[in-house]
């Protein structure tokens, strides 16, 4: 046996002898690294790994509170059930230079700049003729697109922040914080160039199955961009953007009902919300822009994480004697935040559809049909946890699985952009201008379609426009933000919200009005400053 492995080793040692010295030199025969992209089939593997990048925000579960981090310890939430992530988010003292929501805000928004980076680079240059005009402008306007998308988000969240316009394809030692009229010119420049070079609506690409409406359209771009004008109190041309979305003809306000559940108890509002109707091409009308998603049960990678909306702003009902998990109360929640007490009994007038029972959910019945003592039954709110079991909570967010009961992760679509936010923009830019009569006119067509008290120019102040804000967009839109861009996240919060029964707001200061640069940033960039923000 000794003398066999002896031979064995020797022909092994002559062989590795015997070998060139590049032998083991990798030489592939094709590649689609951002590097190297030369075709169609290369950049459209590359754009798809930006909407990858952007869903990965939505669907991000760490601790499950990601979705309460921009919710709660604002006007319009508190946690319940919380799991770590959310904590410094209401309880300030802990919002540090090393908290890791900020963290991830910031890794994954530089993250999104850099894939981005790389498509620009290689789209624009010159002597690239293997894919079209049209291609080419398609391509550089979706990455112009999420790129002004990121640091409009980096802008809102940390102030100025360093400007990377290339690739980095080493490590970088050196970042420096650009002004923020630096990174505003830059968001401004890319946006109006995706708007320019991104197709309408109607024209984004097609696969086998249809359009596909979740591909960049050119009114993301101005949304977008009309965002960032009111951040720059430039409002005059923000209003520009916003009209130019609801003139073009190519949205409207739903006012009647839809869908698969349009024979249904419900009404036009919650129609949008129900799944299956997200969609442009389910037929809904307001749909601007939606992140769209595939139930990972029938067809795997359907989502990129495990988005975790529903079980933040759902009840968990069922853990209420006489209660099961049902499709009609939108599947398992776990209620780990819960609406303000403002939002929930001063924000509507009387018959406001938006707080109608199929838009926020404020009683249950019994539906465990083995107990028929109580089946069907009004649940009692006498000696009831209405913090997270039986809380009122938005139904927006319903959406059921049968083949996961237990109901991990949110399968709905993400309705990013609608026109309903359109014409709330629209009244900040007209507040902007001082035409408060153009901006009723603006709360007036969405208070139309609830069926709310019409408002005169003497009610409209800004405060008056994220009280709307709130009626129309409650779990939709990125609250913190909101409260963040326009200075009023502290006054707001310690006026409606600053008190609840678990988990007050505690330590609320001007300096939560940005994040913290992560100190992990500052630590690696070892050969120039990276300076903190005030107060961290």
């Amino acid at each position: 046996m000794k003398k066999n492995i002896i031979i064995v080793s020797l022909i092994l040692l002559a062989a590795l002898g015997g070998c060139k010295k590049g032998y083991l030199n990798e030489s592939p025969y094709s590649t689609y690294s951002p590097s190297t992209l030369t075709d169609s089939l290369g950049f459209e593997a590359a754009v798809f790994g930006l909407y990858e990048q952007t869903s990965l925000y939505y669907t991000y579960s760490s601790n499950q509170g990601w979705p309460s981090v921009w919710q709660v310890g604002t006007d319009v939430a508190f946690a319940t059930q919380p799991q770590g992530i959310e904590v410094p988010y209401y309880n300030y003292a802990n919002l540090i230079s090393t908290d890791p929501a900020a963290d991830f805000e910031w890794t994954w928004a530089y993250q999104l700049i850099n894939d981005a980076n790389a498509i620009i680079a290689n789209v624009e240059k010159p002597g690239l003729n293997s894919i079209g005009a049209a291609d080419k402008a398609d391509i550089d306007g979706e990455a112009h697109f999420f790129r002004g998308y990121a640091y409009e988000q980096l802008a809102i969240c940390f102030g100025g922040v360093p400007v990377v316009t290339a690739p980095l394809t080493a490590p970088k030692t050196d970042f420096v914080r650009a002004s923020l009229d630096t990174v505003n010119g830059l968001i401004v420049s890319d946006l109006q160039f995706a708007a320019t070079n991104l197709p309408d609506i109607e024209a984004v690409k097609s696969n086998s199955a249809g359009k596909m409406y979740g591909r960049a359209n050119k009114y993301m771009a101005m949304q977008t961009l009309a965002e960032c004008y009111l951040r720059m109190n430039q409002g005059a041309l923000a209003e520009q953007q916003t009209q130019a979305i609801i003139n073009s003809g190519k949205f409207s306000l739903v006012n009647n009902r839809y869908g698969i559940h349009a024979s249904q108890p419900g009404d036009p509002f919650s129609d949008m919300f129900v799944y299956g109707n997200q969609r442009r091409k389910q037929g809904n009308t307001e749909a601007i822009w939606v992140l769209e998603q595939t139930n990972p049960s029938t067809a795997a990678g359907g989502t990129s994480g495990s988005g975790q909306q529903r079980r933040n702003w759902g009840a968990a009902y069922y853990k209420e004697a006489g209660m099961v998990i049902c499709d009609s109360l939108g599947g398992r929640g776990i209620g780990r935040m819960r609406l303000s007490n403002w939002v929930l009994y001063q924000l509507y007038a009387a018959g406001d559809m938006r707080n109608s029972e199929y838009n926020i959910r404020r009683h249950y019945w019994y539906n465990d049909a083995t107990k028929p003592a109580t089946y069907g039954q009004p649940v009692p709110y006498d000696n009831s946890d209405t913090v997270y079991i039986l809380c009122p909570h938005t139904t927006k967010w319903y959406c059921f699985d049968p083949n996961d009961v237990f109901g991990y992760a949110t399968i709905k679509d993400y309705i990013i952009m609608r026109l309903g936010e359109t014409y709330l923009l629209q009244a900040e830019a007209q507040l902007q201008e001082g035409h408060q009569t153009d901006a009723a006119a603006s709360i007036n067509a969405l208070r139309t379609r609830a069926g709310a008290p019409q408002v005169t120019a003497s009610q409209i102040t800004l405060d008056f426009i994220l009280d709307e804000r709130a009626r129309e967009l409650i779990g939709e839109e990125n609250r913190r933000m909101t409260l963040m861009r326009t200075g009023k996240l502290v006054t707001r919060t310690l006026a409606l919200n600053p008190t609840s029964v678990v988990n007050p707001v505690t330590g609320l200061t001007n300096t939560d009005l940005l994040l913290p640069i992560p100190q992990n940033e500052i630590y690696l960039n070892k050969d120039a400053v990276l300076t903190q923000n005030p107060g961290y």
